[in-house]
This record gives structure tokens, sequence and C-alpha cells, in this order.
């Protein structure tokens, strides 16, 4: 059985998700998207301690954020931007 301060964490953590993924989905700037992607991940690691996973929480962080976060902004960051149409 979880305390009233692990399940109040849970359910502001769960919200938090909630609305960098929306802002994921929702956003039309590329990069914004990627960032929110990024925080939305380290809000999961973020769960999955709360939830007594700590290995699961770290491995997170490492392969997820660091890896494949960093991969995509990186990515972003270097292709041609060529929906705005100034050239």
């Amino acid at each position: 059985m979880i305390g009233i301060g692990e399940g109040l964490v849970f359910a502001i953590m769960s919200v938090v998700l909630i609305f960098f993924s929306l802002a994921t989905v929702l956003s039309r700037d590329i990069v914004r998207a990627a960032l929110g992607m990024v925080f939305a991940m380290f809000t999961v690691a973020g769960i999955f301690v709360t939830l007594n996973a700590q290995f699961l929480g770290v491995i997170q962080v490492l392969v997820y954020v660091g890896a494949v976060g960093v991969l995509i902004l990186f990515a972003v960051m270097l292709t041609k931007n060529t929906l705005r149409g100034d050239e």
C-alpha cells in the first residue's frame, strides 16, 4: 500500500507527463516537440523511481533521454529548415 505523499507525487508526475506528451504531439515547432519528448521521458523516469523501480528509472535516463533524445535534437538542429520558405 502506498502512502498519501507517494500517491500525490505520482499523481502530479502523471499530470506533468500528460502535459509534456500533449506538448510533444501538438507542437508545430519540431525543436519544441523534441524538447517536450525529452522532458516526458524524464518524467517517466521519475515515475519509475516513485514506483520503486530505480534501475528502470536510471536506464530510462541513460538510454532514452541520453541517447535517443540527444540524437533527435542533433538531427533536428543539423537538418535544413525547408518549411519556412525563406530561401
